[in-house]
């Protein structure tokens, strides 16, 4: 699971040191250090270029430090606000470049969607599920990849992308629900 998920007790240590580095910069390195490989691999997946990822998961971090104060506890781990800047500065970079998205689809990502759709699982389901992701528009395809493909919460998904909690599960059904009326109208 690519998600950082942290037990209570881990969450309870890391708001300290959160914390701590509100109030002194130089205790941002442990989160900097915890955090720095989970967001490059965030950000790669989408540009598809080491280069690019590098420089933008700098910004991301440079930003997070800025802002350290600004920081306010949603019961998430840290890494939901770090993904959320990521995904700004990430939409950032292509409306500056014009290049196009990438998009990682994996198996398994797909087997999860064809399950919470409720087809039938075998190979051409899947198959029909890609055709039918290939013809989402670009905010859905930010709720199937967070959700399905990188295994974020609805807690996540809605704070990396500005939503509540049950406003990102809403969405994501519907669109799940839009995939299958995609791959009915296909078999019809």
């Amino acid at each position: 699971m690519n998600s950082y998920h942290l037990s209570k007790e881990e969450l309870a240590i890391e708001l300290k040191q959160i914390k701590a580095a509100q109030k002194n910069p130089k205790h941002f390195d442990v989160l900097y250090d915890k955090y720095y490989k989970l967001i490059f691999v965030f950000i790669y997946k989408r540009v598809d270029d080491e280069n690019i990822s590098a420089d933008i998961t700098s910004t991301v971090f440079l930003k997070a430090l800025i802002n350290i104060k600004k920081y306010k506890d949603k019961g998430l781990p840290f890494s939901s606000w770090l993904f959320r800047i990521a995904f700004n500065e990430t939409n950032m970079h292509f409306r500056a470049t014009n290049r196009t998205r990438t998009i990682s689809i994996e198996e398994s990502g797909i087997v999860l969607m064809v399950k919470e759709s409720h087809i039938e699982e075998h190979s051409e389901a899947l198959n029909k599920m890609k055709d039918a992701i290939a013809q989402l528009d670009e905010k859905a395809l930010h709720f199937i990849e967070l959700r399905f493909f990188e295994q974020h919460s609805f807690a996540e998904v809605g704070n990396i992308l500005g939503i509540t909690e049950n406003n990102a599960k809403v969405k994501t059904y519907r669109i799940l629900d839009k995939l299958k009326r995609i791959i009915k109208k296909r078999r019809d």
